[in-house]
């Protein structure tokens, strides 16, 4: 068994900026090979706008297009803001997590996939909306 369980992972950028280090390697290999990594179309602009080049652009277009797609719904975005909604009634600023992971959250919710992540604010989004959390590698092992 994978040490990212056995579902459908979504992946948050977050990871992707992580998944060459030499601790998570294998198992991102073992993901991409078993086709179970998945991508919001928010987080694919998010690692294109990381692109230095038009070369390097083209590139990472070329290693995300190997990657199942998964679109946002009307649904989607419904859930994402019910999230923040009933994160907003915890405490003042709690619900302050980026709109693109309230979005992610929200995928993974409705297509039954954990989230793929290096980020607390999952874990907080889990709390509200039914995914799993799935920390890339222990927080604060790859810094």
């Amino acid at each position: 068994m994978s040490a990212w369980g056995n579902r459908a992972l979504l992946i948050d950028t977050s990871a992707w900026a992580r998944s060459d280090r030499i601790e998570v390697e294998d198992e991102w290999q073992r993901a991409l090979f078993e086709d179970r990594l998945r991508l919001s179309p928010l987080i694919r602009l998010e690692i294109l706008y990381s692109a230095r080049s038009p070369g390097s652009f083209d590139l990472l277009d070329k290693f995300l297009a190997a990657i199942r797609p998964v679109p946002v719904s009307p649904a989607i975005v419904a859930a994402a803001r019910g999230a923040m909604w009933q994160l907003s009634r915890r405490s003042a600023g709690s619900h302050r997590i980026p709109v693109v992971d309230y979005v992610v959250a929200a995928t993974a919710q409705e297509i039954g996939a954990d989230v793929l992540h290096y980020d607390a604010d999952y874990d907080r989004l889990a709390e509200v909306l039914a995914f799993e959390s799935r920390w890339l590698a222990a927080a604060g092992a790859l810094a």
